[in-house]
This record gives C-alpha cells, sequence and structure tokens, in this order.
C-alpha cells in the first residue's frame, strides 16, 4: 500500500513542474488521485535524468534510467520515495510491465535522438512518452469498458504531447538541442533547420505549425471521443484536461503562430475561467464530446454539427448554476 508519506511527496512534483495537469488531477476521485500524484512524479523523475545532459554523460544517463526501470518493475531495491511508490502501484492496479518498459525506453531515445524525419517516427517514439502515459491512467481509474477506452487514452496522450511540442519548439531548441516537429512537415512547407535555429517566424513556419495544429486537433477529437468509455467518477477531470492542454492552441494563434521568440503560456485566471466553464456545462449536459464542442478551442468539422444541435448543449447554463460554481471554483482555489 503506498503510504501518504510517498504521495505527499508526489503531490510536491507535480504541484511545482506541471501546473496545468495538477489542476486537472484535484478534481479526480480521490481512489484515482493519490495514484496520479505518483505516475506523475515517476515520469518527472525520469525526464530529469534525460533533461540532465549538461552535467551527465549519456552512458550515465542510460544506467540511471536502467536502474530505474528495475526499480519500477521491482527488479531491484530503492530508496527512492518516489520510485518505491511506483513500484507498489504497478503491482497493485496491474500496470503492464510492458507500458513501463516502452516508457523508459522512449526516454532512452530522447538522449540520443534530437530530431525526427517523418510523424510516424515521432508517433512510435510518442508510443513510450505519451500514450503509454494514456494507457497506466485508464489503468488505475479500473474502467470497465478498458479495451474501448484504450485506443482513445492513446490518442489524447499523444494530443497532449503534441500540444507540448507546438508550445515548446524554442525551449525544446534552447534548453535540449531537439526539435519535435517532423522534418518532412518542416521541408514541405520551406522551413530550414538554420531558420528555426535563429528563431525566425514568416509565413513558411506558420504553415508547418498549422498542419501539425491540425493533426493535433484530429486526435483531440479521436480521444475525447471515448471519454464516456471512463468511470463517471474520472470523465470530468480527464475533459479538463484535455480542455486545458488544447487551450494552448488559442494561446498560440494569439501570438500569430510565433513560438519561437517565446514559449506560449495559460494564465490562471484562463485556466480557472476554463475550470468554470467546464463544470458549468457539464452540470447541464453531462456528455464529455457535447461539452468539448462547447467550451474547447478545438474545431470540429463544419459537416458535423449535428452533434451539437441535438445534444442540447447549446442551452446556456442557468444563473443559479453560475452563482454555485463561482463559489465551488474559490473554495477550489483556496483548497487541496
Amino acid at each position: 500500500m503506498v503510504r501518504q508519506e510517498q504521495v505527499q511527496r508526489s503531490k510536491t512534483i507535480q504541484r511545482q513542474t506541471g501546473k496545468t495537469f495538477h489542476l486537472a488531477t484535484r478534481v479526480l476521485p480521490r481512489r484515482v488521485r493519490h495514484a496520479t500524484y505518483v505516475l506523475y512524479a515517476f515520469f518527472r523523475v525520469a525526464d530529469e535524468v534525460v533533461d540532465a545532459e549538461d552535467t551527465a554523460e549519456p552512458a550515465v544517463q542510460r544506467e540511471q534510467l536502467e536502474r530505474l526501470r528495475a526499480e519500477a518493475l521491482g527488479e531491484r531495491e530503492t530508496d527512492d520515495p518516489v520510485l518505491s511508490a511506483f513500484a507498489e502501484l504497478r503491482e497493485e492496479h496491474g500496470i503492464a510491465d510492458e507500458d513501463v518498459n516502452v516508457f523508459v525506453d522512449a526516454m532512452l531515445e530522447d538522449i540520443a535522438k534530437s530530431e525526427y524525419e517523418t510523424y510516424e517516427e515521432l508517433e512510435a517514439y510518442m508510443d513510450g512518452s505519451a500514450a503509454a502515459v494514456g494507457r497506466m491512467m485508464t489503468t488505475i481509474m479500473r474502467s470497465p469498458d478498458a479495451e474501448k477506452a484504450l485506443p482513445h487514452a492513446t490518442a489524447l496522450g499523444e494530443a497532449f504531447q503534441m500540444s507540448n511540442f507546438l508550445r515548446d519548439v524554442r525551449e525544446d531548441i534552447v534548453e535540449r538541442d531537439r526539435v519535435y516537429l517532423p522534418q518532412e512537415t518542416l521541408r514541405e512547407h520551406g522551413v530550414t533547420d538554420e531558420q528555426l535555429r535563429s528563431f525566425r517566424v514568416d509565413e513558411s513556419f506558420r504553415e508547418a505549425m498549422r498542419t501539425e495544429m491540425r493533426r493535433t486537433e484530429a486526435l483531440y477529437r479521436e480521444g475525447v471521443r471515448g471519454i464516456r468509455y471512463l468511470p463517471s467518477d474520472c470523465q470530468f477531470a480527464v475533459l479538463l484536461s484535455a480542455v486545458l492542454y488544447a487551450d494552448h492552441h488559442r494561446a498560440i494563434r494569439l501570438r500569430n503562430y510565433d513560438v519561437l521568440s517565446a514559449t506560449p503560456s495559460l494564465s490562471t485566471s484562463r485556466k480557472l475561467l476554463l475550470l468554470a466553464k467546464t463544470r458549468a456545462y457539464w452540470a447541464v449536459e453531462k456528455d464529455p464530446e457535447a461539452v468539448f464542442r462547447k467550451v474547447s478551442v478545438v474545431p470540429y468539422p463544419e459537416e458535423d454539427t449535428s452533434h451539437r444541435e441535438h445534444s442540447g448543449i447549446g442551452r446556456a447554463p442557468s444563473r443559479r448554476t453560475v452563482g454555485r460554481l463561482s463559489s465551488w471554483v474559490r473554495s477550489f482555489t483556496r483548497s487541496e
């Protein structure tokens, strides 16, 4: 059984390094929330090994990740509270060893690989760095329809990862010397490596960004369609995560796709507004896809508008509902 001090340590890591995900985690039911803190902390510990390239040789990084793999799988004793908590969680919830392995393999790939030729190549990397995360989350939620949920969880995990890549182009170049935008997309639009590394934004770069944002928004639509297969007490939190991560696309568009001079971000007030709006529409219509259509910035094909027309989501929340939600948001921001 994962101990309270292990949960608290994991929670602190998430609060400090994953503020958007932390907000969504806080609306999960307790049975899943504590496990999610541990999962996130495990992912972050692995990330920190990869990101320590300035202070550790690649051989040392690979050795540390292999040790992390063995400790996470319970094959080796550890005194690290995060890794011991994850090993207990993996056993308690039946997290697949395959997902742990594919995640660590993706971290190992990050040590040696700095760019991806095609989207298919990037997608193979994201199967470990993102899709496996979605599958682990589905496992700890104990979904009765896990078989139906998993393909959508994979798509949503990839969507979150792609939104991070699109937002962090400059940061990934400056801090990690990596380019996650597929090289074939950049070439198709005439964007050179020299242009990227000198941080020059022009219409060619904007078109490359639009191409990958359209691809990512298709992943959101596919991912959100599967939220209904999750346990009812987890659906709102996953929906909120999708709304928040997708909103980075709004921040990117507001900057006219300039992610090379600075990294777009969501303000706390923007996150709380989206929390309140999502909660308000959820109170009216507990249909994840319908609420996502209404609240998120992700566009839906014009020919597919019938879902919104017949879902009832067009009804605005009542004043009484809005008032209750305002009080709920205020109390939420003060609590943990």
